[in-house]
């Protein structure tokens, strides 16, 4: 654990959680901390980007099974996927309705991710139990929450959910059938952090639409930032 890097993340999460709690003037901590957070994060991104700038092009590890993708390629495109998840995150806390503009946010944030994750699997046994999950799992909540979706957000919804579902399970893939030149602990950050992300997004949905759940911005911002934390830590082990 870097406490350094690690501990400035930690209490803006924090304090951000906190801030969704207040109402009122207390408001604003939650409005500055969540954006913020996530920039926290991205920077993780940032220096790994900048530590591949002084290594030879050639020195890429994480390349795809046609395509070599190297590590610099690699964190641009979680780096991207950072900016757009900021953009959503202030979507979803203005003060009027911005839900469909943040969810094209994180549906490109997840695009960007899947553009990472796509060149590290291989096509076999991991990608197909990946793929079930993902889709067992996705289909179950679809069906939930069907009923409760406002008619003009079921085919966003859908759509997104078969993004996110596709980016977990390329993430879970590279995780179960990793590449020699992968590294292990890399490819299991991104899983855990996709993993973290469906559980997130999947609970945001059943409180919005579902009527609330208790606790609910604990578990959301909790499960997101450690989702985005671990998403960057793969680019950077």
């Amino acid at each position: 654990m870097n406490l350094r890097r690690d501990v400035p993340i930690l209490l803006a999460a924090t304090a951000a959680i906190i801030g969704a709690s207040l109402d009122g003037d207390g408001r604003w901590l939650h409005w500055v901390a969540k954006p913020l957070t996530t920039l926290l994060i991205a920077a993780i991104v940032w220096q790994a980007l900048k530590n591949n700038a002084q290594e030879p092009r050639s020195a890429g590890r994480r390349p795809a099974t046609s395509h070599p993708i190297t590590a610099r390629t690699y964190n641009r495109a979680i780096l991207l996927g950072m900016g757009f998840s900021c953009i959503g995150d202030i979507a979803l806390m203005l003060p009027f309705d911005a839900f469909v503009p943040g969810l094209i946010a994180f549906l490109l944030a997840h695009v960007c991710y899947i553009v990472a994750f796509r060149a590290g699997f291989k096509a076999g046994k991991g990608l197909v139990l990946a793929g079930a999950l993902l889709t067992l799992f996705a289909g179950i909540n679809l069906a939930g929450l069907w009923p409760l979706l406002p008619g003009d957000l079921r085919i966003p919804v859908v759509v997104y959910v078969v993004v996110l579902a596709l980016m977990a399970t390329l993430a879970l893939a590279r995780a179960w059938s990793p590449n020699s030149t992968d590294t292990a602990a890399g490819t299991n950050w991104a899983a855990f952090g996709a993993v973290l992300f469906v559980i997130s997004d999947c609970t945001l949905a059943w409180d919005r639409f579902g009527g609330g759940l208790p606790l609910a911005s604990l578990c959301i911002l909790a499960t997101y930032y450690a989702a985005q934390y671990c998403i960057a830590r793969s680019a950077s082990d």
